[in-house]
């Protein structure tokens, strides 16, 4: 067989990591995928729609560091169109690979299946300009050079990016690639380093330093660096709930997560009180700080972003790399004051009764304490992450939520993507009821492709965050009441491959658990029943923000 297009780009992908790509086939896409069932590094995985396909790369792509989804022309681009959104608003690097019609069709102006109508075949290119970062219409002779100038953009800027594969253009013949792609260099300047490091000791020497991180400092790939400073000068850090278990969350100096005025008081004392305060990789948004209650002064403050840092509020260094501004911060910390103690953890809950109902206030304590290490926690955005998220996690917990894009049902799909990024590690979805309706498709797919984990479905009749927001009693915030322990049979379960389990009370709840975590190579459904209005504090804190926001004229 020829080596063509399609082969350049799935080489391209496998060489950046990619060994599963998602999707759904459709006409325009269908000798692409061909190729990806011929290729001895790539594998695919059909989703049950373009949306959730769109999920599962991002969930893929969180844990891997890229991933790809193929959907057909116009139809199923547009069915991925939310997922790629969210993927570009967190800024998770996910390629959109779309099957389009011929080139001589397009030339043409033909009037076809799955357009508008109008000859136009750059209509979805231009909403994709808004939702990617990089675009590109492949033609025979430049296929390979925009694929690689695609791919560069997504690595460098961490976002999606958009790839307009021609039925006819993805035959043609190529030369594979002659050598890798070349990883994204430092850009910070010299000037700019030498500045930073000047300013940064007259700033921090002899001051107790305080560090706020969040969710960039994955993104940027500077994880590693940031736990070398925080663990090496034994400073107090926190962070905020989109950056959860960036840290190890059970170290002696890790202070908690910092959500403004719904934080334990604790953490939001030696946060808005810090002498000196560094932010690294952070971004304010109203649910994760309830409704921008934080406080933090910007003239103590160093914040360290992905391109530049700001000290005081005032002095910006640029270009500057946020690991290369973290180097400096570690190079230097010996300078800074000792800390001062750090209060201990989280205060011991008490217990409630066995035979107790499952509030809310008892169900996330239970959960939380049940993860071992090594899990990848998925949180969908309702009671499930506004419940874990002020809660410390294991070591070696990798927590995941879309705080900010928001879209209910997201991480189901996403789930499933993680855990075939990782095969060697058990992803743990915690979903309500509403949420999982959305995209329960995909629990059929995971079914197929053998992926042990644990669903911690909340059944609470309905959308709880709506709920709280408006509408408490409102039949908007219903949902129709299933049957969710037939649900894995219904998708295609053999009994000895999965287990459904049910929870009422704290009692049932601690031995479901234990059974859960005892199942390890199989897939464990675990209903829990709660009350429909009895929600997290923190989701009613961040509820009250939104309502108040909402109810301005």
């Amino acid at each position: 067989m020829a080596y063509v297009v399609g082969d350049y780009l799935l080489d391209r992908l496998h060489e950046l990591g990619v060994t599963e790509i998602f999707g759904v086939p459709g006409d325009f896409n269908l000798r692409f995928l061909d190729h990806i069932v011929a290729h001895e590094g790539v594998r695919w995985v059909g989703g049950a729609n373009e949306l959730n396909a769109g999920y599962s790369a991002d969930g893929y792509a969180r844990l891997r560091g890229i991933g790809a989804v193929v959907t057909t022309y116009g139809v199923g681009e547009l069915s991925a169109a939310n997922a790629i959104a969210g993927s570009y608003a967190e800024r998770v690097p996910v390629v959109h690979i779309v099957g389009v019609p011929a080139k001589d069709i397009q030339a043409n102006h033909r009037v076809i299946h799955h357009t508008l109508g109008d000859g136009d075949f750059h209509h979805f290119r231009r909403i994709a300009a808004e939702i990617t970062c990089a675009q590109a219409d492949l033609g025979a002779a430049d296929a390979c050079a925009e694929i690689d100038r695609v791919l560069r953009a997504v690595r460098v800027h961490r976002r999606p990016g958009y790839l307009m594969l021609a039925t006819d253009v993805a035959q043609v013949e190529v030369e594979p690639p002659s050598t890798p792609l070349a990883p994204p260099a430092d850009f910070s300047s010299p000037g700019a380093r030498a500045a930073f490091e000047q300013a940064a000791r007259e700033f921090l020497g002899g001051k107790r330093v305080t560090v706020l991180a969040d969710v960039f400092v994955d993104r940027v790939g500077a994880t590693e660096q940031l736990r070398k400073l925080v663990s090496g000068a034994n400073l107090p850090h926190a962070t905020l709930a989109w950056g959860k278990t960036l840290v190890d969350e059970s170290a002696p100096n890790f202070l908690g997560v910092y959500s403004g005025a719904a934080s334990d008081p604790v953490v939001r004392d030696a946060v808005e009180e810090a002498e000196r305060l560094v932010t690294v990789g952070v971004q304010f948004t109203d649910t994760i700080t309830a409704g921008f209650s934080q406080r933090v002064d910007p003239r103590r403050t160093i914040d360290i972003g992905a391109d530049r840092t700001v000290i005081g509020g005032v002095d910006a260094y640029a270009p500057l790399s946020l690991a290369t501004a973290l180097r400096i911060l570690t190079d230097i910390a010996a300078e800074f004051a000792p800390a001062e103690a750090t209060a201990g953890g989280d205060a011991a809950a008490p217990q409630p009764p066995a035979d107790g109902p499952l509030t809310q206030a008892a169900l996330w304590p239970l959960v939380a304490d049940a993860l071992g290490d090594n899990n990848i926690v998925v949180a969908d955005q309702g009671t499930a992450f506004f419940g874990l998220a002020t809660l410390r996690m294991p070591a070696g917990i990798t927590f995941l939520g879309q705080p900010l894009w928001g879209s209910i049902g997201y991480t189901l799909p996403a789930a499933l993507g993680a855990g075939l990024a990782c095969p060697d590690r058990r992803p743990v979805l915690v979903i309500g009821d509403g949420a999982a309706q959305l995209t329960i498709q995909e629990l059929g797919v995971w079914i197929r492709e053998r992926v042990p984990g644990v669903i911690v479905l909340v059944n609470n009749n309905g959308y709880a965050v709506e709920r709280a927001i408006h509408g408490e009693r409102a039949p908007y915030n219903d949902i129709a009441p299933w049957r969710w322990d037939t649900l894995p049979y219904a998708f295609g379960a053999d009994p000895e491959a999965v287990s459904v389990l049910r929870a009422r009370t704290v009692g049932e709840l601690r031995d479901c658990l234990s059974a859960a975590a005892a199942a390890r190579d199989r897939l464990v459904l675990l209903e829990v029943c709660t009350d429909t209005v009895d929600y997290p504090p923190f989701m009613t804190e961040v509820s009250a923000a939104i309502t108040a926001a909402n109810s301005r004229s």
